[in-house]
């Protein structure tokens, strides 16, 4: 299988915040976009406004493919926090489509991403800001460098 040219967007769904990171066409570097407020009030019948806004950010930068974390366990196992995930990302695809959406394993994205701006000395509320974004990035660098390694 050969690496399809285009940006991909990588999401971190939280119950709180989205984090929306990209790479370049290549497909060789992720990098934060931003932070997405969840929707808190939802009427069945309308596309959340977190939806409404990944997909405006999908179609701006022309992403061919969207990859979301979904939270396994430790042991590999997916808890309640994956099957809530998987759902929000099923009504996310029926919003992007014709753009696909594809699950990755995020399993301590957000514990590496914590540390990561530790490490570089982000901290308190300026952490909190951007460790969603940061937890994006993780998964789609994840993911990149996987697809890399198969083809």
């Amino acid at each position: 299988m050969s690496f399809l040219r285009g940006v991909r967007v990588g999401i971190d769904v939280g119950t709180v915040r989205i984090g929306v990171a990209r790479c370049d066409p290549d497909g060789i570097l992720a990098t934060p976009v931003c932070t997405v407020p969840r929707a808190t009030k939802v009427e069945p019948d309308q596309v959340p406004s977190d939806m409404s806004e990944i997909s405006g950010l999908v179609k701006e930068l022309e992403a061919v493919e969207v990859i979301v974390g979904i939270p396994v366990s430790l042991s590999g196992s997916e808890q309640r926090a994956a099957a809530l995930t998987r759902e929000y990302a099923d009504r996310l695809a029926t919003v992007l489509e014709p753009v696909p959406v594809r699950f990755v394993d995020e399993r301590m994205s957000t514990v590496v991403a914590t540390r990561r701006l530790r490490e570089r000395g982000v901290r308190g509320k300026k952490q909190r800001a951007v460790v969603d974004q940061a937890a994006a990035v993780e998964i789609l660098q994840g993911w990149l460098d996987a697809q890399r390694r198969r083809t």
